[in-house]
C-alpha cells in the first residue's frame, strides 16, 4: 500500500506557541502531569504545606497552592516563558541538579494547552501579584498571602483531538492522586491536603516517614515492614522494605526516590526484585519504600521529559549496593526482624556464637538442623511415624533448666511448650506466645544450607549402601551422561546401568533422609529442562528449594520438646528464617497484651 502523499514545504522556523504545545506533548500528557510539575515546582520553592485543588478529574482545574518562597512581580512574565528557571543556568548546574524541576518547560507548556493563572506573593511585598497567560504577561495587583497559588483551567481547551484521549473523569482523579501520594511519601516533612469537586480526599500533617508511610500505604505494610538504612561512600538507602507477607499481586506498593525523585528505574526495580528471589516466588511483588541519595554529579535526570528515568554513571555500584542493603535486611535472622537495629550491623555471626554457648549446640550442616543434645541422638531423622518422648536423663534435663533460667533476650523464638496438631510448635518466649509451622521452617533452615554449601563449594556426599535403581527413559539418561559435572556439584552421584535405568550411588549429606529416588528424578528433571549450567545458575534457587522441601519434617510428625528447641535456635541462627522458601511467615507472634485482649483481662 502506497503511504499517503505528503507535501513537500520549504524549511521554516515554528511559531513559539506551536513549539510549546509541541513540548507540553511531552510534558504534559495528562492531568497527572500538570499536578506533578506543579507540586515540584512548590517544593522547590520551599513550601512546608501545598493544597490541592481538582475538578473532573483535573481536566476542568487544577489549583495548586503553597505557603513557598513565592515570585516577584517582575519575575511573573519569565515565570510562564519557555526555557525560564532559577534552577540552572550553566552546564556544571546541569550536572549537579538538586531541585526537583529545572527545565524551564513546565508552565509555558501548560500555558500553551490550559488558561493558566498565577497569584504570587514574597515575604518582602506589601501585595500579592497576578498574572494571567492569555494576557500578554500583564501583572496585576491581587490579594493573597505568602506563597503561590497557579490556577489551571480547561485543559486541552485549544487541543480538542488531545481531549479526546482522556480517560474518565475518576481514571484521570485517580493518576492525579497517585502522583500526590508519591510526593507525599517523599516529603513528610511537608503538610498535604487534596480535594476533588469540592471535597477533602486526603490529608496528610507533617510527620515522620514512618507514619506517613503507613498512612499511605495501610496497615498491612505498616505490620510487616523492615527499616533500612545502610551507606556505603557516596552513597546511602533508607526507608522501609515490606516482608514477604505484605506482597502484592501487582507492583502498585513500590516507591523508589533518588535525591527525592520519584524514579522507575529498571536497574534499581531489578536490584530490588533479586533481592526477594530467596523470599519471594511466583508473581507476587515487593512493598518497599526507599530513599537513594548520592551525589547529584553520579546521576543524570535529564534523561526523559517526564524526569521519571535517571541514569547513574557507575550503575554497576549502585546496582549491588541496593540489591546486598536489602538482602541483608532481609536476612536478619528469626526474632530479630523487628528490632530497629541497621542492617548493616549483622546478626548472624554473633547470634551463632551466642546461640552455641548458652544453649550448648553444636551446628552440623550434615544433619540438617542443629544437634543440640547428643543425649537423644539425631534429631529429624526423617521418618514420618510417631515416636513417643525419649525419657530425659539428668544431663539433658540439667540443660533444659540452664537453658530456661537463662536471660530471655538470648532466645528471641522462646523454648516449645508443646505441639500441635502435629503441624505447629507452641513456644513460651519473653513476649508472650510463639508459633512455628515447623515444616516451613526447617524447609527454609535445609534451603539456606545447601545454598551456603553450594556457594562454598561444599557440598557433602552422602553415599548409599546399596545404590538405588529407577526406570528412565533414553533422554533422561542422556541428559545424566551429558551433565555429569553439573549433578557431582549439586552432590548427586547418577550413572546409568542400562540404556533404561539409572542408579543413584550418593545424595547431598543434607538430604540425607529423604526420598533418594524421588530426589534424583527431581534434579534430572530440572537439568533436562533447564541444562546443567543454567541450573546451577539461573535455576539454582529454585532446585534448591524444590529439595529442601523434599526433605524437611513433615506435617503429624511427632517432635519431642528437645528436637522443637532445636528446631527453634536453628532458626534463630537461619538468615531470612522469617519466611519460608514461597514467602510464608514460618512463625507469628502472640504477645501478652494480645492474649489479655483476648480473654478481657483488665478490662
Amino acid at each position: 500500500m502506497n503511504a499517503p502523499h505528503t507535501p513537500i514545504r520549504p524549511i521554516q522556523a515554528l511559531p513559539d506557541q506551536l513549539i510549546s504545545q509541541i513540548a507540553a506533548g511531552e510534558v504534559v500528557d495528562r492531568p497527572c502531569a500538570v499536578v506533578k510539575e506543579l507540586l515540584e515546582n512548590a517544593l522547590d520553592a520551599g513550601a512546608t504545606a501545598i493544597t490541592v485543588r481538582l475538578e473532573e478529574g483535573g481536566v476542568k482545574r487544577i489549583a495548586i497552592t503553597d505557603n513557598g518562597r513565592g515570585i516577584p512581580p517582575e519575575q511573573l512574565p519569565l515565570a510562564l516563558a519557555r526555557h525560564a528557571t532559577s534552577k540552572i543556568a550553566s552546564l556544571s548546574d546541569l550536572e549537579n541538579v538538586g531541585t526537583l524541576g529545572f527545565r524551564g518547560e513546565a508552565l509555558a507548556s501548560i500555558a500553551s494547552v490550559a488558561q493558566v493563572t498565577i497569584t504570587s506573593r514574597t515575604a518582602d511585598a506589601p501585595h500579592a501579584s497576578e498574572i494571567f497567560g492569555s494576557h500578554d504577561g500583564k501583572v496585576t495587583p491581587s490579594s493573597g498571602t505568602l506563597g503561590t497559588t497557579v490556577d489551571v483551567r480547561d485543559l486541552y481547551f485549544n487541543t480538542p483531538a488531545r481531549r479526546k484521549f482522556l480517560k474518565s473523569e475518576q481514571t484521570e482523579f485517580g493518576h492525579c492522586a497517585e502522583v500526590v501520594r508519591r510526593i507525599a511519601l517523599s516529603r513528610p516533612d511537608v503538610s498535604f491536603s487534596l480535594t476533588h469537586n469540592g471535597k477533602t480526599v486526603d490529608h496528610w500533617n507533617t510527620s515522620e516517614i514512618d507514619k506517613r508511610s503507613a498512612y499511605i500505604l495501610g496497615n498491612e505494610f505498616a505490620n510487616a515492614r523492615l527499616p533500612l538504612d545502610e551507606s556505603a561512600g557516596p552513597l546511602r538507602l533508607h526507608g522501609f522494605i515490606g516482608l514477604p507477607t505484605a506482597s502484592k499481586a501487582r507492583a502498585d506498593a513500590q516507591y523508589f526516590y533518588v535525591n527525592g525523585r520519584f524514579v522507575r528505574d529498571k536497574l534499581l526495580t531489578h536490584a530490588v526484585r533479586a533481592a526477594y528471589q530467596d523470599v519471594l516466588h511466583g508473581d507476587r511483588y515487593p512493598s518497599y519504600v526507599l530513599g537513594l541519595e548520592l551525589d547529584p554529579a553520579l546521576v543524570d535526570v535529564n534523561v526523559h521529559p517526564s524526569k521519571v528515568e535517571v541514569r547513574f554513571r557507575d550503575s554497576r555500584a549502585v546496582h549491588q549496593f541496593v540489591f546486598h542493603a536489602v538482602s541483608r535486611t532481609l536476612a536478619q535472622t528469626s526474632g530479630s526482624a523487628p528490632a530497629p537495629q541497621p542492617a548493616s550491623t549483622g546478626t548472624l555471626p554473633w547470634l551463632r556464637e551466642q546461640r552455641q554457648s548458652s544453649f550448648g549446640a553444636q551446628f552440623s550442616p550434615a544433619l540438617g538442623v542443629a544437634q543440640t543434645m547428643t543425649d537423644y541422638g539425631a534429631l529429624f531423622s526423617g521418618d514420618a511415624t510417631p515416636r513417643q518422648t525419649p525419657e530425659v536423663t539428668a544431663p539433658a534435663a540439667a540443660v533444659i533448666r540452664e537453658s530456661y533460667d537463662s536471660p530471655p533476650e538470648e532466645f528471641p523464638m522462646g523454648f516449645a511448650l508443646a505441639q500441635l496438631h502435629g503441624i505447629y510448635i507452641l513456644a513460651q518466649n519473653a513476649n508472650g506466645l510463639v508459633l512455628v509451622d515447623m515444616h516451613a521452617a526447617h524447609e527454609r533452615i535445609l534451603y539456606e544450607q545447601l545454598k551456603n554449601a553450594l556457594d562454598a563449594d561444599a557440598m557433602q556426599v552422602q553415599p548409599l549402601l546399596i545404590p538405588v535403581t529407577f526406570h528412565a527413559d533414553p533422554v533422561e539418561v542422556g541428559t545424566v551422561e551429558e551433565n555429569m559435572e553439573a549433578l557431582q556439584a549439586l552432590g548427586f552421584d547418577i550413572s546409568a546401568l542400562s540404556p533404561t535405568t539409572l542408579a543413584v550411588r550418593a545424595i547431598p549429606a543434607l538430604l540425607k533422609n529423604a526420598d533418594a529416588q524421588t530426589l534424583a528424578r527431581d534434579v534430572v528433571r530440572d537439568v533436562r529442562e533447564f541444562g546443567g549450567s543454567r541450573v546451577l545458575v539461573e535455576r539454582r534457587n529454585e532446585m534448591l528449594g524444590t529439595l529442601a522441601c523434599h526433605t524437611a519434617v513433615r506435617a503429624n510428625r511427632t517432635l519431642t520438646i528437645p528436637e522443637m528447641n532445636a528446631l527453634l535456635r536453628q532458626m534463630e541462627a537461619t538468615e531470612r528464617a522469617d519466611q519460608c522458601n514461597h514467602g510464608r511467615p514460618t512463625w507469628v507472634q502472640l504477645a501478652l497484651s494480645d492474649l489479655d485482649k483476648l480473654f478481657l483481662r483488665g478490662q
